[in-house]
């Protein structure tokens, strides 16, 4: 196992229903790998149902922490999986904002993959930067006033003051995982 991120902290955060499966235990097992500690915060705290492709139930999932419970100033990164319902869900959850709004206001690193960057549309953080996400939130992203979208495996925007990582779909997870790890360890 890699030390790389050592020390470090980190929250994925996820309602309890419609989480994309590969886009929670990819990054909580790769970001384990490189040594940081990962919690995993849920709008109601337990048990967590994820998806394959939106419409095939997987496994569940146990949150250590209800998001209400949970303060950024105990994180250093912010990690938002996607899921349409998870996103949607997380969008609607007045904790989640309030999390990802306290993350980027202090200068901390925030990664969304799929349909998670629709979450920072409501928390007010998205104006400015240039990301990538799945391909149908692109309009939604670009109407609340990003820089830009852009087709890559995976993007980094340093912008306002804070990083964000994103990334279009699993397939990208490798470089997804390894682009939060370089951000942190950096």
């Amino acid at each position: 196992m890699s030390s790389q991120l050592d020390g470090k902290k980190i929250l994925i955060i996820t309602s309890n229903t419609g989480i994309e499966r590969d886009e929670l235990v990819k990054p909580l097992e790769a970001l384990r790998g490189f040594g940081a500690t990962v919690t995993h915060g849920s709008s109601k705290g337990g048990t967590t149902q994820t998806f394959v492709g939106d419409t095939e139930k997987d496994k569940t999932v146990e949150s250590d922490v209800q998001l209400s419970d949970v303060v950024s100033r105990d994180f250093d990164a912010l990690v938002i999986p996607g899921g349409t319902v998870n996103a949607d869900t997380l969008r609607q959850d007045a904790a989640a904002l309030r999390l990802i709004k306290e993350f980027a206001d202090a200068g901390k690193t925030i990664a969304a993959i799929c349909h998670g960057p629709w979450t920072l549309i409501d928390a007010g953080v998205i104006q400015g930067k240039t990301l990538t996400s799945y391909k149908s939130v692109r309009i939604d992203l670009e109407n609340a006033g990003a820089a830009g979208w852009v087709d890559a495996q995976v993007k980094q925007c340093n912008a306002n003051g804070w990083t964000l990582i994103t990334s279009r779909t699993p397939d990208d997870l490798p470089a997804f995982n390894e682009a939060i790890a370089q951000a942190l360890a950096a």
